[in-house]
């Protein structure tokens, strides 16, 4: 089946609206679901948020773990969220009482991921108010907080941080991708919405598409047994399962973030944005495994299930973005830890 020239355009407009770093509310889930349940906080899912936050000296702000099992050494603010809040909601309030001071998100920096049971956000934030920690105000939040320049000794908790610490650095000095803040939309189960690309060698671009019951980007659960980025696999292997295995499913990171965590059980639920570039495994083998040369091929994959349908991105606009961004990766990370 072709899409027809109006269909094309309403795709396109989706297709756009991600781009933009907007969001759409999650009506159906067309993939994985009876293998999902809803996200329910501090029962099936764990949300931690964590703050990079930078004084005028490039010296990051860390606190002093009073918990037994890590007592004394030093940390980022960070916490588990608590019901009812939302992410900046949960970020402000760690950073007060782990730190001492008021705080507004600046960007998310980078999600880390195991799974929809427990996802890492990391944000990039900005003091504006409040004093620093010190250790006459201690309590079970934390012992105090201050300033490291990053080259002094220092009992960290876990070396995971240096690497968000980097992160946040790189960003502040010459960000790669555009601010992304939180939508406030809500959501039942962990999900990830797609748009699945796959270029060829002349840079024609296709977008993959579910039909019913109109023309829209396919959006999969997250199973409790894998990543939440492999719901991306499951829309491939469920459109066209012979192409599956001669194809590399990338998910180069999401264009937002919606979440609205105000009534728990029933909003407890990220809908993830994401770019996903559909690569064919350039390493072909014969019948008795020899390495034979590739060919590539002037179309996508066949699609072999009738749900779906390819449809070509011919806007010029939209498609010199779509690859650009799918070749620098100029898109909020999200990492599997898996």
């Amino acid at each position: 089946m072709e899409v027809s020239e109006e269909e094309r355009r309403q795709v396109e407009e989706q297709v756009e609206k991600m781009m933009s770093g907007q969001g759409s509310e999650v009506t159906l889930c067309d993939v994985g679901l009876d293998q999902s349940k809803p996200a329910t906080l501090r029962k099936n899912v764990t949300y931690i948020v964590a703050a990079v936050i930078f004084n005028d000296k490039e010296e990051v702000l860390m606190v002093q773990e009073a918990k037994q099992d890590c007592y004394k050494q030093w940390y980022l603010p960070a916490g588990r969220m608590e019901v009812g809040e939302s992410l900046v909601e949960a970020l402000m309030r760690e950073v007060k009482e782990e730190a001492g001071f008021d705080c507004e998100p600046i960007t998310l920096l980078l999600i880390q991921e195991q799974g929809p049971q427990w996802i890492r956000f990391i944000f990039l934030a900005r003091i504006t108010g409040g004093t620093l920690k010190n250790l006459s105000a201690a309590d079970q939040e934390s012992l105090q907080a201050s300033w490291w320049d990053r080259q002094s000794a220092l009992s960290l908790r876990g070396r995971d941080i240096l690497r968000l610490i980097d992160c946040g650095l790189k960003y502040r000095r010459d960000p790669w991708h555009p601010v992304t803040l939180p939508m406030d939309m809500s959501c039942r189960h962990v999900v990830q919405r797609l748009v699945l690309v796959y270029m060829n060698n002349d840079e024609k671009i296709w977008v993959l598409v579910i039909k019913a019951p109109a023309l829209h980007l396919p959006t999969a659960a997250a199973v409790k047994t894998h990543a939440v980025t492999w719901a991306a696999n499951m829309v491939v292997q469920e459109a066209m399962p012979k192409a599956y295995y001669d194809h590399d499913v990338n998910t180069l990171g999401a264009f937002s973030l919606q979440h609205n965590g105000r009534q728990h059980g029933k909003t407890d639920g990220v809908c993830f944005n994401t770019l996903v570039a559909l690569v064919p495994d350039y390493v072909q083998r014969n019948e008795d495994g020899e390495k034979v040369e590739w060919k590539g091929t002037e179309r996508p994959p066949p699609v072999e299930n009738s749900r779906y349908v390819w449809c070509e991105v011919r806007t010029k606009t939209l498609k010199e973005k779509l690859l650009k961004m799918t070749k620098n990766m100029s898109i909020l990370p999200v990492h599997s830890l898996y």
